[in-house]
């Protein structure tokens, strides 16, 4: 296949620098958005007189017709022809003749490959989306079934306060709502639309940029051209919130794994997002949890991979930008594959609920309402920190729990204990006494999936 850019060369490429040079391997993906915009590109160059009419309906019926033969795998694209923007305009050109020869008048492949990944990367963001709403769905629904779910909550990975398994997935529901803000923020500055723009300085050609942006949907143009082809900081900002979102997806995970010990023992995860051991027949290992937790590094990998690329770049485009496609893609096949299978699993999860009231029990979880309970009779927290200290002490040394201890020695610690010190120390004693906005308390959960069912999707 000859090139296209042929005419200043006195030797062909070899075998191996068309291969190493090729990117139709990877963004073969794009045929679609490379279709969409030509088909743009060419209304455009007729509605400006620069196509005929006849012209632009020639090229845009052809296009479509390729798009359905790609789709019908009756169309192989080359190594020669070194991209998909150069593949389809070979077929394009090889159907209608020297018509589709006329299709790149005003545009370079630097702004048509700009405007095909933003294309690309705009419909990634909706899917997305649209997963991370599916997943917030199935949060509120859990929590709404485990109001009453007494658990113990941590921090330092030791047990802290009584909380419920609700306020525990509307922890997660405000992180993933976080994550769609982000997307839904990246999603703006990346439809900005890079087409128009030329190889960096623009076209000689009386174009309409404004009409290119209505057609495919963009909010507004770039407004500066050598910006317009080189800028790539969606596609960093992509990976960065998919970097987030895959964070958070891996604590989820990480907490999923811990409950699932025996030594934990809060939920039993599904025999159908589980595997087991070819050697040990008792095993039943949570996997699609921990690939998820491992996969969080190959989307980071993505991440730093292309910040690495374009850190020392000169304006304008350089060649090195053809490696920001692959680290974009990986990433949006991940994350959608890890909120898929998260959400399915997460959704068959038992909860042994029994188990995490219990151990509320154990750990002192009671204890800072304890000293709150002393506060109440007028003692200084800091006295009541170092009271109730010492009680757990020597309850530790007894193997018992503050509501075990009788009233009588309770008053040996502080005359200020009464008898009702007791109802005041149970788990749900402890969450419903939480009076501030956006705690564990009963009320508040109720307040919080009240918000999350109004929460603009």
């Amino acid at each position: 296949m000859a090139k296209m850019w042929k005419g200043r060369f006195t030797k062909t490429a070899t075998q191996s620098a068309n291969e190493f040079n090729a990117s139709i391997t990877f963004d073969k993906r794009m045929y679609a958005q490379d279709i969409e915009g030509s088909c743009a590109h060419a209304k455009m160059l007729a509605k400006q007189g620069i196509l005929t009419a006849d012209e632009a309906e020639a090229i845009t019926s052809a296009l479509n017709e390729i798009r359905k033969d790609i789709e019908d795998g009756k169309i192989e694209f080359t190594i020669e022809g070194e991209d998909i923007h150069m593949n389809i305009e070979t077929v394009l050109t090889e159907r209608i003749g020297d018509i589709g020869k006329k299709l790149h008048t005003a545009r370079s492949r630097n702004d048509q490959v700009a405007v095909d990944f933003r294309l690309y990367m705009r419909n990634e963001i909706d899917s997305i989306t649209e997963l991370l709403e599916i997943l917030k769905r199935t949060l509120v629904g859990i929590a709404e079934k485990n109001q009453d779910t007494v658990m113990p909550g941590y921090t330092h990975l030791q047990r802290a306060q009584p909380v419920t398994l609700a306020h525990y997935m509307m922890a997660y529901f405000n992180m993933f709502s976080r994550d769609s803000e982000r997307f839904r923020d990246c999603r703006r500055r990346t439809n900005r639309l890079p087409l128009g723009s030329g190889a960096l300085a623009g076209t000689t050609y009386s174009t309409d940029r404004d009409f290119l942006a209505e057609e495919l949907g963009f909010d507004e143009i770039c407004p500066n051209s050598i910006d317009a082809v080189s800028d790539r900081d969606f596609a960093l900002e992509f990976l960065s919130d998919a970097s987030i979102c895959m964070m958070h997806l891996s604590r989820f995970c990480e907490e999923l794994i811990l409950w699932n010990s025996t030594e934990f023992g809060f939920i039993e995860m599904d025999d159908s997002f589980a595997t087991g051991s070819s050697i040990m027949p008792q095993k039943k290992n949570p996997d699609m949890a921990e690939l998820i937790r491992g996969k969080a590094g190959r989307v980071y990998g993505d991440m730093i991979a292309l910040f690495t690329i374009m850190k020392s770049l000169p304006l304008a485009y350089n060649k090195d930008m053809q490696e920001d496609k692959p680290p974009c893609f990986d990433a949006a096949d991940t994350l959608k594959a890890c909120i898929s299978i998260f959400t399915e699993m997460i959704s068959t999860v038992t909860f042994n609920r029994e188990t995490m009231r219990s151990a509320v029990k154990y750990g002192f979880m009671n204890a800072t309402d304890a000293a709150d309970y002393l506060v109440r009779k007028g003692i200084p927290f800091r006295d009541c920190h170092e009271i109730i200290g010492k009680l757990v002490l020597y309850c530790i040394n007894e193997n018992t729990a503050i509501e075990d201890v009788p009233l009588e020695k309770l008053r040996e610690f502080s005359d200020k204990f009464d008898g009702d010190i007791y109802e005041n120390i149970t788990p749900e004693a402890c969450i419903r006494a939480k009076k501030s906005s956006g705690s564990t308390s009963f009320d508040s959960v109720k307040k919080q999936l009240a918000a999350a069912e109004k929460q603009e999707v």
